[in-house]
């Protein structure tokens, strides 16, 4: 028998906006037809579907027209807001067996447990510590989770993704050993948490195709071609992570920046997307001013239709003096965005970010500041925050918010970009 040493778990939940669905209903989701979508349409994309249909070959994520015809299933609409008051009964759940110290809550349907400490507390090893975790999860919500152990983060996310998933008992355990023994030759590459299609597509360029040919690589020909990713990409071949709980609750980001992205709902034309911009700019910079920030670095990046064979547009640029003026920063995205974008190329994504933050009252002393004549808009601006915190996002709107192609209030009843209900 295995000698397991697991201190790390990875804990998540099945198919999860589907079951929750399920679960409301008082329906099964191991034996019900069910997907989550966002309109009753043939290419709308499936958020979610129930294991029944994964055991049907029905794909995640799949379109609708992809179900076929023979299947009957229902259709439930998405509700963001249940989904995440789901998410917070399980954590906690978590928090009646295990420190907040000791969970990071990785994504809205997983999360990472550090157990070490608990096995002379509870008596249990790491396997019988998530058995009893998935058990009250089960008791108290129906939901079914699954559950990774690793002897790091690294094992135990990759266990749960490549070998929990398909165990009879939705657990499995993996130590380095076991990784090369088991998963060196799997392919492919992307299945691996944290190698993406560009990671893979660029290994695969270097004939290696598999976590086997990285681990047997020179590290100084992996720099070459993936610079400050080559250690991690090294390291996770041989199934080493040194990274701890500890690290992940008190990373903090070299640089801080807020960002805003959105996919269009259909091809915007150049002065289409000029309007959603101007939005988005109003929209971040509220952000910007409820949390007491101000910016000298903006980014904006442009994805056009697929019509068009041209590459996204990126443009990034130093403004000369730090400020969360609307009026200033969104003069400065039109100057990008009228001077940098292709005017007569559809556009379907938009992202914005504001990088260099600094809190208001560290911002230095300068001889000569605008300090004073932002002050009635910062002002402004957050008497608009506060009316929509007590009436709604969309009590208090611009004239540009009721055209036709603008999209706040439509985002403002979204969370996630999906229904809020």
């Amino acid at each position: 028998m295995i000698q397991e040493n697991g201190k790390y778990l990875c804990i998540d939940l099945k198919c999860f906006y589907a079951s929750v669905e399920c679960v409301e209903r008082n329906l099964d989701p191991l034996t019900t037809p069910l997907v989550v979508a966002n309109k009753n349409q043939k290419g709308a994309i499936c958020l979610a579907i129930t294991p029944f249909l994964k055991k049907k070959g029905i794909r995640n994520r799949c379109r609708i027209y992809e179900i076929p015809n023979t299947i009957y299933y229902q259709i439930a609409k998405p509700r963001m807001k249940k989904y995440i008051e789901y998410s917070c009964w399980i954590y906690r759940i978590f928090l009646q067996f295990i420190a907040k110290e000791d969970i990071h809550v990785y994504s809205i349907d997983e999360s990472f447990i550090y157990v070490k400490p608990y096995f002379k507390l509870y008596q249990m090893s790491a396997r019988q510590i998530g058995q009893m975790l998935i058990n009250e999860i089960y008791r108290q919500t129906h939901l079914i989770a699954t559950c990774g152990i690793g002897t790091n983060l690294f094992l135990a996310k990759v266990a749960l993704d490549l070998l929990a998933k398909h165990s009879t008992d939705r657990m499995a355990y993996l130590d380095e050993s076991i990784f090369c023994e088991k998963l060196w030759l799997h392919q492919p590459l992307t299945d691996f948490w944290q190698i993406g299609t560009g990671h893979a597509k660029k290994l695969h360029q270097l004939n290696l195709y598999t976590l086997k040919d990285v681990a047997h690589s020179e590290l100084t020909f992996l720099f070459r071609h993936f610079k400050s990713d080559a250690i991690n990409l090294y390291q996770h071949a041989w199934g080493k992570d040194f990274t701890t709980m500890h690290e992940i609750k008190n990373y903090q980001p070299d640089e801080k920046q807020i960002s805003y992205g959105q996919t269009l709902e259909s091809d915007y034309t150049f002065q289409e997307a000029r309007m959603v911009l101007k939005e988005m700019v109003e929209l971040l910079t509220l952000e910007l001013v409820s949390q007491q920030q101000i910016t000298d670095r903006l980014y904006l990046s442009i994805t056009y239709s697929k019509k068009y064979p041209i590459k996204p547009s990126k443009i990034s640029k130093n403004i000369a003096n730090q400020t969360n003026s609307y009026t200033l920063l969104k003069k400065e995205f039109l100057e990008m965005f009228d001077q940098e974008i292709i005017k007569n190329a559809s556009i379907r994504k938009i992202r914005i970010a504001f990088c260099h933050l600094t809190k208001i009252d560290e911002m230095p002393i300068r001889l000569f500041n605008d300090a004073n004549d932002n002050r009635k808009e910062t002002k402004l601006n957050q008497t608009i925050l506060n009316i929509k915190a007590k009436y709604g996002k969309s009590s208090i709107l611009r004239v540009m918010n009721l055209q036709k192609k603008a999209t706040t209030i439509k985002k403002n009843k979204q969370i996630g970009g999906h229904n809020e209900e």
